[in-house]
């Protein structure tokens, strides 16, 4: 059976796994990755996979290719991860290094780049050529498909969103330096940031961590609004606000057929509802399949786009 190996590099989990050409996921397994700079990240992935190898073994025989879909600007014509953010640039020939110690042909890309191929081949791609997949996670960032294309810009940057301002003030310091970017707002690491901040101005049943280390979980915040706590009630207000006008400032540059959400802010599709209902009907008439959540699995997507990548496809 021909199959495809495929490793999703995240900022906590590296994710292994084989699939199949139809997007079948086979066998995998997660492993711990943490902080990290570009040639630990290579060492924890050599680590992992050889401990994959030797624990789970192939499904069949040996994959066809692997895909590696991973944080930060990838250039993957050249095989080349080129940096995770401003501080940790470490340009390394990832692809070839890996493809030269596994005997298995190697193919990068960015993680969210990544998930949109999966979108493409497996998702909603399949109905609409025109689309964006917009990943509200740990960050925020999206891949746009125009035409069958993915967008990916003159210095592999394209998509990297999260950081344009979306009229919600906070008065939220984004870590690029600007002020209120929808990302400092309403992703995970937004919505952890933001109850810090508001906390003194409304009463909470929430616990807020000491410890600026340990995120406050975006689960607790919905449940506690869905109670009507002041403060989880006005954080989701500000999250759901700035993603509408978020969605329909992309609407208006590459005119979609379709905006797929996915990550793990919108999985269970509590704001999701309250997005939809601060969209304006004029903008969005010519977005004729609508702002959907991904049908594809949200903790395996990543997985699923680097088997993507391996195909090359």
């Amino acid at each position: 059976m021909e199959t495809y190996l495929g490793l999703d590099l995240g900022g906590t989990k590296l994710l292994i796994g084989e699939i199949d050409s139809r997007g079948n996921i086979l066998r995998y397994k997660k492993y711990d990755s943490g902080y990290f700079n570009q040639q630990a990240a290579l060492d924890i992935i050599k680590l992992s996979l050889d401990d994959y190898i030797k624990t789970v073994g192939w499904y069949d025989k040996k994959p066809l290719a692997m895909g590696v879909g991973l944080i930060g600007r990838v250039d993957p014509n050249q095989g080349i991860w080129l940096q995770i953010d401003p501080s940790r640039t470490q340009p390394i020939a990832l692809a070839k290094e890996l493809a030269d110690i596994y005997g298995i042909p190697c193919h990068i890309d960015n993680d969210v780049k990544s998930a949109t191929r999966a979108e493409r081949v497996w998702g909603f791609g399949q109905i609409s050529k025109n689309f964006i997949y917009l990943n509200i996670g740990t960050g925020i960032a999206v891949g746009t498909v125009v035409n069958g294309r993915q967008i990916r810009g003159s210095h592999f940057n394209a998509g990297e969103v999260g950081h344009v301002r979306v009229g919600v003030n906070v008065g939220i310091k984004c870590t690029c330096g600007r002020v209120d970017c929808v990302e400092a707002i309403a992703s995970g690491i937004g919505f952890d940031r933001c109850a810090r901040i508001l906390q003194k101005d409304y009463t909470t049943d929430l616990h807020i961590p000491a410890d600026k280390g340990e995120r406050i979980p975006v689960s607790e915040i919905f449940a506690l609004s869905r109670k009507g706590d002041p403060l989880c009630v006005k954080l989701v207000e500000n999250a759901s606000e700035a993603l509408a006008n978020f969605v329909m400032n992309l609407v208006r540059v590459t005119d979609p057929e379709t905006i797929v959400l996915g990550g793990g802010v919108v999985a269970d599709g509590y704001i999701h509802a309250k997005i939809m209902e601060l969209l304006n009907p004029t903008t969005m008439r010519f977005v004729s399949n609508g702002v959907v959540i991904t049908k594809l699995n949200p903790e395996f997507i990543g997985l699923l786009g680097a088997g993507a990548v391996a195909m090359n496809m």
